[in-house]
């Protein structure tokens, strides 16, 4: 895990956004959370991926691209239009994760839907 990049998703909660297909990436959401980012606010890179497994979702903030979360699905490379990238891990799916698998084929058919990060206590 990314301990800074964490403590920066968890001031951005709760968190509403859209959550799109990442075709540049491969098998993978992207959900850009430019509403509620700084600009020009970056991340440094911590334990850093190019390559995160189904369910290991990385924040990316640099100054490459713009800031997203990553959801993959199946086989991805992080990458935008300015080429590859490699966001700091910060959540990873543990329950639910096969699932993702038809939610990623669901948007890459349908379009975009909205997504919703919170905490919340267990019991």
């Amino acid at each position: 895990m990314a301990p800074r990049s964490c403590e920066r998703l968890l001031a951005l909660l709760p968190y509403k956004g859209d959550v799109v297909h990442a075709r540049w990436s491969g098998e993978a959401l992207w959900s850009p959370p430019t509403l509620v980012w700084r600009r020009q606010s970056f991340l440094v890179q911590e334990n850093a991926t190019q390559c995160p497994k189904p369910g290991e979702i990385p924040l990316y903030a640099g100054e490459l691209s713009e800031p997203g979360l990553l959801i993959p699905y199946g086989a991805c490379s992080f990458a935008s239009q300015a080429g590859p990238l490699e966001g700091n891990p910060v959540l990873f799916i543990e329950e639910g994760a096969a699932r993702l698998d038809g939610l990623g084929a669901d948007i890459l058919r349908r379009g975009a839907l909205k997504l919703s990060l919170s905490i919340s206590p267990r019991l």
